[in-house]
């Protein structure tokens, strides 16, 4: 299948790299785009005010932790099951039944957890019930990315763009959260993560970019027939291996942030720590983004891994807090360049009727990498020297890095997709 020109504007296609701006000119990115981002900042504010909630509605810090692991393992373990829905019947028909439901369940949990006295067992089930519904809007954004921007340049600045802004999103949703519980009971902000899920997502698949991506692939191979060859699993498997490797990483830091500040008695010296490594992500991203690459993804990716473990061990050899938010924030340029070449690899060995699903394979590794982590983490902190925890939570990307690199050779390429070639944005 050809690209289509007509769905980029002149100026994303001519032969120097297309900026973040021509990202948001191609025909009904911004709609889509913005919708999208609404909806996920509801996943920003959901867990935090899920947790807060139940607490409040429980009186139990026991319950709590127990409730929102069923919520996260519904969510993540599920998602490609999910994704697999959309490719197949695609976003207008799965999208409103799963986020009628989804946000049904968290209006009902709010309502529950207002006042203390709920049953925490109840509170489980609607809980775990609201995972396995979480509409998947982050998959098929970047599903729809890839078929907005047919360019690989103009992929990469639209991946960029949408981790950078989903990691802002993220880092916004709990401070949302802190300023509502300031004002109404902790179940006030599961409400509004309900109203902002059910807006967001039903504006996306009302969005024309959905209708046409949706019309694309209607064609007779759109659903699986002998004529669409199948994804090629070498390359997906390196994305998922080191999306994984990332997430135990990510797993890791915040809970060796917390206790290196406590072990030096700045325990509110957490936030600027991981503020620098959201900061340093940021920019990795950008900057990342910006760059037509000579080297392809599949080889990029265990370089990006390697940087992010060995950045994060030498991390713990930091002296004070200032050198570590510092380090930190190097260790954060690695981290969005990391997730969206994971996302573009997947990407190239993805077909029209999976490429909702491989998106969502790396998601979920990503997810479940960064809640192994945390947990092992924990097991370790109190057994072990600061500077030894760190070094292990670097391991994770190391060995991601191993593996991914061990049968070097260019990416698939995506049909219609650009040579890349070693230009920089404006």
């Amino acid at each position: 299948m050809a690209a289509k020109p007509s769905s980029v504007p002149a100026d994303a296609r001519s032969a120097s790299a297309p900026s973040y701006a021509a990202v948001l000119r191609i025909p009904g990115a911004r709609r889509a785009f913005g919708a999208a981002l609404v909806g996920r900042l509801s996943y920003g504010m959901v867990a935090l005010s899920l947790l807060l909630a139940v607490k409040a509605g429980t009186g139990s810090y026991a319950v709590a932790g127990t409730v929102m692991a069923l919520f996260g393992a519904t969510s993540v373990f599920l998602s490609p099951a999910r994704a697999a829905l959309v490719d197949r019947y695609g976003p207008r028909r799965v999208l409103p039944p799963l986020v009628a439901v989804y946000a049904t369940l968290l209006v009902t949990i709010a309502v529950a957890t207002w006042r203390p006295g709920v049953s925490g067992p109840l509170l489980g089930i609607a809980v775990a019930a609201a995972g396995a519904c979480t509409p998947p809007v982050g998959p098929v954004m970047r599903a729809l990315w890839s078929e907005l921007a047919p360019d690989r340049d103009l992929l990469q600045r639209a991946y960029s763009l949408d981790g950078v802004a989903e990691e802002i999103l993220f880092a916004f949703g709990p401070l949302l959260v802190g300023v509502l519980v300031g004002v109404a009971p902790a179940a006030a902000g599961v409400a509004v993560s309900a109203g902002l899920i059910t807006v967001g997502t039903l504006a996306l698949v009302s969005s024309p970019a959905v209708g046409r991506s949706e019309g694309r692939a209607a064609g007779p191979a759109a659903h699986g027939s002998a004529a669409t060859p199948a994804p090629t699993r070498t390359g997906l498997w390196r994305a998922v291996v080191a999306a994984a490797g990332v997430g135990l990483c990510l797993g890791a830091i915040d809970l060796l942030a917390v206790a290196f500040a406590d072990e030096r008695g700045r325990s509110a010296a957490v936030a600027w720590i991981l503020a620098a490594l959201s900061i340093g992500s940021a920019i990795g991203g950008l900057a990342h983004g910006a760059v037509s690459w000579r080297i392809p993804s599949d080889r990029r990716l265990p370089l990006l891994a390697l940087g992010l473990g060995l950045s994060l061990a030498a991390a713990g050899l930091s002296p004070n807090l200032c050198v570590l938010a510092a380090a930190a924030g190097f260790t954060g340029l690695f981290v969005a360049p990391a997730i969206t070449t994971a996302y573009l690899l997947a990407d190239a060995c993805a077909t029209a009727n999976t490429r909702t699903r491989v998106g969502a394979w790396v998601n979920t590794a990503l997810n479940a990498g960064a809640s192994g982590g945390t947990a092992a983490t924990g097991l370790l902190i109190d057994r072990a020297p600061l500077p030894v925890v760190f070094a292990a939570a670097g391991l994770p990307a190391l060995a991601a890095a191993a593996s991914t690199g061990i049968r070097p050779g260019r990416a698939p390429r995506r049909p219609g997709a650009a040579v890349e070639t070693p230009t920089v944005a404006s």
